[in-house]
């Protein structure tokens, strides 16, 4: 999982059962659109995410329909265990360098 990945799973997460829409996701993560629409092209061919058509009339609302994605009930399950993996990961405290021993002082 990387961070890019992790950043957009956590925009679903804020709120699971709103769709989001590509410009709203390209706004909270700061991702362009070349970034942020193959990170949900995977997650929608992994099942994380589902994908539908808005359902508009483009001349009344003046504007196409968008494309809407929203996490599936086993998506969020998933990006909840990875996300806390991440965290978890991440949390660790940094390993201490490894000692190596030193000759003694005159012995080189």
């Amino acid at each position: 999982m990387t961070i890019a990945v992790a950043r957009v799973l956590r925009a679903f997460l804020d709120d699971v059962s709103k769709p989001r829409y590509g410009y709203d996701l390209m706004r909270e993560t700061g991702y362009p659109s070349g970034k942020l629409y193959p990170i949900l092209a995977r997650l929608q061919k992994a099942g994380w995410l589902e994908r539908e058509r808005e359902a508009i009339d483009p001349a009344v609302e003046r504007r196409p329909a968008r494309t809407l994605y929203r996490l599936s009930s086993a998506g969020a399950v998933a990006a909840r265990q990875e996300l806390a993996a991440l965290a978890a990961e991440l949390g660790q405290p940094a390993r201490s360098p490894v000692s190596r021993p030193r000759p003694a002082p005159g012995q080189a």
